[in-house]
């Protein structure tokens, strides 16, 4: 087997290997990983549909990344549903993050909306990505998700959107990046013998 895929298959097994779900959801705590997550509003309901609304959806999600509760790699907020593309770290679980974003745009609504409970449907959705081609699919789906329900006719026009011009995002995480997957190989090939290789894999696989 060639150099660079021996090694691939090595470092990036370890932190892309999918934890067990144990009955206590708390206790599911892993290396860096990658959800696609998706809840829908109390009975559909078009609670996402006005301005403010959507944009204190966004800042909620915004207030947690600055927290260091997740990385953010892509969103979108529909009017009766969202979906968030993040990566949690050690010491989270996804149904923590999601808790977090979901309680907490229910406190600050009731806050400062005036919105009243329930929200959010019970439960939320969530698909583990694990490779660099779905990473890609998932992050299109969710930037045409307003074009296929005929709220704009380019992705870039809807505002609720991190396809719309002028979000921060996080990048994929190594094993998610093509161009750093690339960029480890190539550093990983200038050094001098196989131990600083070694050294140099498992610190790129401890940061995720």
């Amino acid at each position: 087997m060639p150099f660079e895929a021996c090694r691939r298959e090595r470092v990036f097994s370890h932190i892309m290997a999918i934890p067990k779900r144990n009955a206590n959801p708390e206790n599911v705590v892993a290396g860096a990983r990658t959800f696609l997550t998706t809840s829908s509003t109390a009975g559909r309901r078009r609670l996402l549909q006005s301005d403010h609304s959507a944009r204190l959806f966004i800042r909620v999600l915004y207030n947690c990344r600055t927290q260091g509760k997740f990385r953010l790699h892509e969103f979108v907020v529909m009017p009766d549903h969202f979906h968030v593309l993040l990566t949690i770290d050690t010491g989270m679980t996804i149904e923590r993050a999601v808790q977090l974003i979901k309680g907490g745009f229910s406190f600050r609504a009731g806050r400062e909306l005036g919105m009243r409970s329930p929200v959010w449907q019970k439960g939320f959705s969530d698909r583990r990505i694990t490779g660099v081609d779905e990473f890609e699919r998932i992050r299109n789906y969710i930037h045409k998700n307003p074009v296929k329900q005929l709220l704009v006719k380019e992705a870039p026009q809807y505002p609720y959107s991190s396809a719309h011009y002028g979000f921060e995002l996080d990048p994929a995480p190594v094993y998610l990046n093509p161009k750093l997957i690339a960029a480890v190989f190539r550093a990983a090939k200038s050094l001098p013998d196989k131990a600083s290789r070694d050294a140099f894999f498992h610190a790129v696989s401890k940061a995720g």
